[in-house]
């Protein structure tokens, strides 16, 4: 063996934690995604010998991430169909007539959702909401998004799958051949530690959550795109009173006008719709995909009606010097001239209007289109029109939504009675919600954060190469002469504190795999039960408030209140402290060891 060889052979330990320093810099340089920095990691570790390939091939056997792939799928079911957007919708029109009751709605249902979903998509939701709901009160919507963040961090960790952290040091731990968690063993430090914290905004949040006004930062219109629907003959809503239209109801659509003829129908009370009816509408994009797959209206404006073969919907943005600027939407001369259905006209920071035929275009609106393949190619080969797609959103389908919550309800539940493990019973979920086409194999696969993933096998490779090297066993010898003698409460509290402030500065699964052998070999070192530690870490990389980066739903109200850095740290370090102190005390209170 050379020299070099030897060398690395004795000092494995204190080159993996070197490693494992240089790779925690490089989370906080933030030169490159989390995801890419964690692999470059492992491949580090597999490179130096420091984590065997068989055991580096182990971690894909781990049912940490197939389990959260598999709940990504079924939140991202809970989404395409409508659940949230429903919730949304009711929250919305309540905070019209009663807007304090609206927000303990809001976040009500917030920390429930975030107790069994995947916090991103409750919270990306959920923020026009709040905006609203501030808006109503004349409050600064500030004063809301840090808080709607919070709660939702808090509900995440009442149980196991409330997010990908929780179910990766439950992996983790089964992986050593301990115990798991129940799907609700924590629930009662969780609630503890949730009480704690909106104790601590419901006291301090009046003098630190930043206040002042909005001015023009406020979100855009989530309704901007303007379309129209015309009533078919024999449609289901013919008949129906316009001011009660269930496919005017969610909150992304809002009813302009609606006319028969140059009679307008909206301003004659009682009035009921009939066939070729015309309804001006302002609908987010989702909404409008959703109303385009209905049977009751056509959606859009076509001059040249387009052929019956299969077609796509793109996104057209028009340019400066585009003939159809400065005249009306109807004489477009690409729209005369080519077969294609104008589904929607948008204008950034502005209402497009008044209908869709008589809109005078500007450069930079974008229009939804749709044509067959082949002319969608000839827009793209037009020098004054920018053509995008295929849209971002998807349509609801809200005819699946009860489907998807039984399968949602089923899984949690008989997980929670011990019928199967929590990694079987989400694929079988998934499988379920596929052949149910709640969603289709696209938007399932779509509904994946694959950065995640990839993020969590890379660590697992990374902690079992401080095991293997030793590093583990090292830090553990080193620091159970000096914890030896401490109370369990100092314990969990100094587990805890070291979680808390890796968490702040890197991402959080990183940690939790980092910490999560190191309490497992110190409890074990130091002859005691080891789930309290590991729960204290399991809490602590979740809990994370001081600062927009610790956790991916502070970073998405960070951009969309206007916060300054400095906010999170006003009111996240005192909810650190009272989170922290009320979870390791409820710990202890529950796991007497």
């Amino acid at each position: 063996m050379s020299p070099l060889l030897d060398a690395l052979s004795e000092h494995r330990a204190v080159i993996a934690i070197g490693l494992v320093v240089l790779l925690l810099i490089g989370f906080v340089r933030e030169r490159m995604p989390p995801s890419v920095t964690a692999a470059a990691g492992a491949a580090l570790f597999l490179a130096f010998g420091l984590t065997p390939v068989d055991q580096a091939m182990g971690v894909f056997s781990n049912e940490a991430p197939i389990a959260i792939a598999a709940l990504f799928i079924l939140s991202g079911a809970l989404v395409r169909t409508g659940a949230l957007e429903a919730v949304a919708s009711r929250t919305l029109a309540l905070s019209k007539t009663r807007p304090r009751l609206a927000i303990g709605l809001l976040f009500g249902g917030t920390f429930l959702a975030s107790a069994f979903m995947n916090n991103t998509p409750v919270v990306i939701v959920t923020i026009p909401i709040a905006t609203a709901l501030a808006a109503s009160l004349g409050a600064s919507r500030k004063r809301f998004l840090i808080p709607l963040s919070y709660i939702v961090i808090l509900g995440g960790t009442c149980t196991l799958i409330g997010t990908s952290t929780n179910l990766l040091v439950d992996g983790v731990l089964r992986a050593r051949g301990l115990e798991g968690f129940g799907v609700f063993e924590m629930t009662g430090v969780g609630l503890i530690a949730a009480a704690a914290g909106m104790a601590t905004l419901g006291v301090l949040g009046r003098w630190l959550l930043p206040g002042g006004h909005d001015g023009d930062t406020v979100a855009e219109e989530p309704s901007a795109i303007l379309s129209e629907l015309r009533v078919r003959e024999g449609a289901k809503v013919v008949g129906s009173p316009l001011a009660g239209l269930r496919a005017l109801a969610p909150r992304g659509v809002n009813l302009v006008a609606a006319y028969r003829g140059s009679e307008r129908l909206d301003q004659m009370p009682g009035a009921v719709l009939q066939a070729k009816d015309r309804l001006i509408i302002r609908a987010t994009e989702a909404e409008l995909l959703t109303l385009l797959a209905s049977p009751d209206f056509e959606t859009g404006l076509a001059i040249r009606t387009p052929s019956t073969a299969p077609l796509e919907t793109v996104t057209l943005t028009l340019a400066a010097n585009d003939p159809a600027v400065g005249g009306p939407l109807r004489s477009a001369p690409f729209a005369s001239r080519l077969p294609v259905r104008i589904l929607g006209a948008a204008r950034h920071r502005h209402l497009a209007g008044p209908d869709m035929a008589n809109l005078i275009l500007k450069a930079g609106d974008q229009l939804w289109v749709q044509a067959t393949a082949n002319t969608v190619r000839i827009l793209r080969e037009s020098p004054t029109l920018i053509v995008s797609g295929p849209p971002t959103q998807f349509a609801f389908r809200r005819e699946r939504v009860a489907l998807a919550a039984i399968v949602m309800i089923g899984v949690v539940a008989l997980a929670a009675f011990g019928v199967m493990p929590i990694s079987a019973l989400a694929l079988i979920g998934a499988a379920l919600i596929l052949y149910l086409r709640c969603v289709d194999a696209q938007e399932a696969w779509r509904s994946i954060d694959m950065d995640v993933l990839v993020l969590i096998f890379a660590m697992l490779i990374i902690g079992r190469g401080l095991e293997a090297s030793g590093s583990v066993a090292l830090i553990v010898d080193a620091l159970t002469p000096w914890l030896a003698d401490r109370s369990p409460f100092f314990l969990l509290l100094g587990v805890y504190a070291l979680t808390s402030f890796l968490t702040e500065l890197v991402t959080n699964n990183a940690v939790a795999v980092i910490m999560t052998p190191l309490v497992i070999g110190l409890a074990a070192a130091l002859g005691i039960e080891p789930h309290p530690l590991v729960l204290a870490v399991m809490f602590a990389a979740s809990a994370s408030f001081a600062t927009p980066v610790g956790y991916q739903t502070n970073t998405l109200v960070y951009s969309a209140g206007g916060y300054r850095f400095s906010d999170f740290l006003k009111v996240g370090v005192p909810m650190n402290l009272t989170v922290g102190i009320a979870t390791c005390g409820a710990i202890a209170a529950f796991y007497r060891f």
